[in-house]
């Protein structure tokens, strides 16, 4: 034949290209050719090998794109009388084909929804048309038809309809179910293309394998059920009905341990928590007991219960000792989440492990909390950016179906599935009926495989049940009667699995020998995990030993040499010659560089870059992040310099602190997503791990901590007295009240002191630039470690009256209470007036328009009140017989309610103590700007004013 001949040869086995399929596949190419991903995986790689295909006059695609797909359908149509009939079969067959290539991508985009995953089978299958052949055009005649497969990977590229479509339901509809296909990104696709369909999402485990995992289901359904018995009726969160977790846990461990990760943070809240702390970390089973007999030590102020409480350990794995953290953490759910993400990334800080190569988190979670609770969201959210990333992380849902005690299905979520949540990150997700225990732990190795390849979160949605109540003092049954039923008939994961083993051959009193065996260990108190590594220590493990059990000091030395301030400030002042600062912010730093020669007086941004830049020059990291820390919400502190000339947005950026000295500590400020909660959670966890490192979240304003209320309460606040972990993260919160409304007036003040109780955080409110430099600096040279909340102003950021000279820098230190600095004749002093915060300058204001001889002090540390400090300013003026607290907010807010106390204690007899400020309110401060400045006059003129409501005399 001519060359034409030879293009319908070259065609002949794709007769799919033409007939009735022509529109079909030219469209496809039109879609190839504009981007080549957005057509299936099959039709592209026939389009790339398509390029190279010569056409009849020597071309190719590349010169002429349709001439190949064009020639051939014009051959076909050439073809005339007898070749009709064939191609209308070949344009049959073609259908078919196309039609074949739909029922495989059906089957990995929701063959999972056939999937076997409910130990109590509770649920008929649901229709789904799509997973038919039928749909499809494909008949019972077409099931012995083999066909092309295409990109699968079941060993064969040809099989038969009826093959194939075991094949399918095999790999996607078992009892693993698999979720992967709604990345966008291909490798991913492929990849767990080919790792499950290569198995048909089937193990092959050796027989010690199975009895190991056999062994783990014992210890998992054993220690339930010896403190079942031995502690009747107290709360322990059983998790019987899930014991397929232990396995899954062990076989995360071991293998994570192969393939080289060193240490594992582990967050989840109280199911199974008690379990995991005996057979994945190793707890002492009689150290458990001893909680339970209320004999274990009590050396805390507050302690928590046993379900909230942490644990390490070391244990032996194929590549070597892994750590084993288990956080602590409130009844709050979810909340340890980035607190567990701000942990593992310190960690990995400490050994320079960019990528999570070497630290893995985990995070356990129950369904219902899993999709309700929005902290996850924002965790997520966090997961893939550069200041918060941690290489990926490991999710195990302990799916009970039920909720928290009695969820009807419809009012648990609003998603087919709990795990729907993670789809935000194109995270794949593995669903896995947890009374096939072989599965779950092929699906946690897949999982971690996963993880490690692509430093991406992975869900393992672990599907059982629970065989108990929320607790053990419920009744589930109350509520759901039939699942319930469902539940007392059900034998239990363990022995269904003993029995599955005892059929192939594996022993038939394997099972009975492990349960005594366990039991036995329990009565003895013994380790259940081996083996438990004792006094191992890692080269990376923090000592906290200087920072614990230390009494409060104030003081500390802060100053630094005026030699060193003048270089620092050179350093933090000095561009390079390729970046173009804006216009504004050149003469920021020109200023600055002023302020660093002693020109004039240092402003608050400076002040705080010097803080910075001494602590990185004398060793110690500083981590700042917030919504805009980079430039600064009030843009007084531009640590990075944008080049204004630069024209990639990924390069032209400048941070002076990062260069001030050859060998200086890390600097890293971080323009975080819009999220207060999980972003405070991680920099508490961060700040759990790194006792040298400044830890700093700041809100955008104030209130925006009120969106992080439960990290304060429940981790910041009571952390050190419920679990002994010490911490020295520090909030800034923009607080001041300038006409701005009720939002963004106030950091509510008044919940941090309300907080505030043996000696457990620092409250401050400083109010010159001096002070907020000693302060910072304060947080790290002293040999304690503290939260340190700090009220930080606005409009102080420039008001000249609250700039400091060089001097206040290089002698001294952070001043608790600042004393009445103008001169006055002590004797004649009838009042002080005493205030925290930017309402002093408003006070010293009006004290010169009225020529009042009145001293005003100011309290910069609200918590632990420096009593001796403020005593003695007070014995200064023996003749006062008045003394008045003044704030800028309404009376049942701010500092009030908790100073006047330590106030009253300190005053002379006889002294009459009264209050100057806004009435109660029950919102932060007004809306209208005019009423503003009508109560800020009246609250300054009423410090000045006859003392009027209530008034309290020594």
């Amino acid at each position: 034949m001519s060359d034409q001949s030879s293009v319908y040869t070259a065609y002949q086995g794709n007769s799919y290209l033409f007939g009735g399929n022509a529109p079909y596949v030219e469209e496809m190419y039109e879609n190839y050719l504009a981007n080549p991903g957005s057509v299936p995986d099959n039709w592209r790689e026939y389009f790339d090998a398509l390029q190279h295909v010569p056409a009849v006059d020597g071309s190719t695609a590349k010169d002429v794109p349709h001439l190949p797909v064009i020639n051939a359908f014009a051959e076909r149509a050439k073809q005339g009388g007898t070749r009709v009939v064939m191609a209308n079969a070949d344009a049959e067959m073609g259908k078919k084909r196309t039609a074949v290539q739909q029922l495989i991508a059906a089957y990995r985009n929701v063959g999972q929804r056939w999937a076997d995953l409910d130990p109590l089978k509770r649920t008929e299958r649901p229709q789904i048309p799509e997973l038919e052949p039928s749909f499809y055009g494909l008949n019972d005649a077409d099931q012995e038809t083999v066909f092309d497969t295409g990109n699968t990977f079941f060993g064969k590229d040809r099989m038969s309809l009826r093959e194939l479509l075991n094949a399918l339901r095999e790999t996607y509809c078992g009892t693993i179910g698999a979720e992967f296909m709604h990345t966008t990104n291909q490798a991913q696709k492929r990849w767990w293309q080919q790792k499950l369909e290569s198995i048909r999402s089937k193990p092959n485990f050796s027989a010690e394998k199975k009895k190991h995992i056999l062994e783990r289901l014992t210890a998992s359904e054993g220690l339930e059920r010896y403190l079942h018995t031995k502690y009747v009726g107290q709360k322990r969160f059983s998790l019987e009905g899930g014991e397929s977790f232990i396995a899954s846990m062990d076989e995360l461990i071991q293998l994570a341990g192969a393939r080289g990760v060193q240490e594992i943070v582990i967050g989840m809240a109280h199911r199974g928590r008690l379990n995991v702390l005996v057979n994945t970390l190793g707890k002492m089973p009689k150290d458990l007991f001893a909680e339970f007999d209320h004999t274990a030590p009590e050396e805390l102020p507050a302690g928590d219960v046993k379900y909230h409480q942490g644990f390490s350990s070391d244990v032996s794995t194929p590549g070597g000792p892994v750590h084993l953290s288990l956080a602590f953490n409130p009844s709050h759910l979810e909340i340890v989440n980035p607190v567990v993400e701000g942990s593992v990334r310190a960690r990995m800080d400490r050994r320079d492990d960019k990528v999570g190569a070497q630290v893995l988190p985990v995070l356990v979670h129950g369904d219902a909390a899993f999709a309700g609770q929005g902290v996850n969201q924002e965790t997520f959210a966090l997961s893939e950016t550069r200041g918060y990333s941690t290489g990926g992380t490991v999710h195990l849902i302990i799916n009970n179906q039920i909720g928290f005690t009695t969820s009807d299905p419809r009012d648990l979520r609003s998603t087919l599935y709990c795990t729907d949540i993670v789809k935000m990150i194109e995270s794949p997700v593995l669903h896995v009926n947890g009374d096939d225990p072989e599965a779950v732990v092929l699906a946690t190795q897949l999982a971690l495989e996963f993880r490690l390849e692509f430093r991406k979160d992975v869900v393992l949605d672990i599907i059982c049940y629970r065989k108990l109540g929320h607790n053990e003092q419920d009744t589930p049954s109350l509520t759901q009667p039939l699942m319930y039923k469902k539940i007392a008939a059900h034998p239990g994961t363990r022995k269904l699995y003993a029995d599955k083993l005892a059929k192939q051959g594996l022993g038939d009193s394997l099972g009975d020998e492990m349960v005594k065996a366990y039991r036995a260990a329990m009565d003895a108190g013994k380790h259940t995990v081996d083996p438990v590594i004792s006094n191992y220590k890692s080269k990376y493990a923090v000592d906290w030993s200087p920072y614990l059990n230390k009494k409060w000091v104030d003081n500390a030395d802060t100053a630094i040499p005026l030699t060193e301030w003048k270089r620092l400030a050179e350093r933090v002042t000095h561009i390079p010659e390729n970046i173009t600062p804006h216009p504004l912010v050149k003469k920021v730093l020109d200023d600055r560089a002023a302020m660093g020669r002693g020109e004039v007086n240092v402003d608050w941004g400076m002040g705080e870059h010097m803080a910075f830049a001494s602590l990185v020059a004398s060793g110690y990291p500083v981590r700042l992040s917030g919504e805009d820390s980079g430039r600064g919400t009030f843009t007084h502190r531009h640590a990075v310099i944008h080049d204004q000339n630069r024209e990639k947005w990924d390069v032209g950026t400048y941070v002076p602190l990062q260069n001030v000295a050859d060998n200086q500590a890390p600097f890293v400020v971080i323009d975080s997503i819009l999220s207060e909660e999980a972003v405070l959670g991680f920099e508490y966890g961060y700040a759990s791990n790194d006792p040298n490192t400044l830890v700093i979240w700041e809100a955008q304003f104030g209130d925006f901590a009120n969106g992080a209320q439960v990290v304060i309460d429940q981790f910041i606040a009571s952390g050190e007295v419920k679990w002994g972990r010490v911490n020295g993260i520090t909030l800034m919160l923009p607080h001041g009240y300038e006409g701005q409304g009720p939002e963004h007036s106030s950091a509510r003040l008044e919940r941090f002191m309300q907080l505030s109780a043996d000696t457990n955080m620092q409250v401050c409110q400083p109010t010159t630039a001096s002070q907020i430099f000693h302060l910072l600096r304060r947080q790290m040279v002293r040999p304690l470690r503290k939260p340190l909340i700090i009220m930080t102003p606005k409009s102080l950021l420039r008001n000249k009256d609250a700039t400091s000279p060089v001097s206040d820098f290089t002698r001294g230190g952070f001043q608790t209470v600042i004393p009445e600095h103008k001169e006055l004749k002590a004797e004649k002093v009838k009042r002080i007036v005493v205030c925290s915060g930017k309402v002093y300058y408003d006070l010293a204001k009006k004290r010169e328009e009225l020529g009042a001889e009145v001293a005003i002090l100011r309290v910069e540390q609200l918590y632990p009140f420096p009593h001796k400090a403020f005593a003695a300013e007070l014995k200064k003026y023996p003749n006062a017989t008045e003394v008045v607290w003044c704030q800028d907010e309404p009376q049942n807010q701010g500092a009030w309610f908790f100073v006047q106390h330590y106030i009253h204690e300190n005053m002379a007899e006889g002294q009459k103590l009264g209050y100057a400020g806004r009435a109660a309110s029950a919102s932060p401060a007004v809306g209208y700007s005019h009423l503003h400045q009508e109560q800020q006059k009246a609250l300054v003129e009423a410090a000045f004013g006859k003392l009027k409501g209530f008034v309290l005399t020594k």
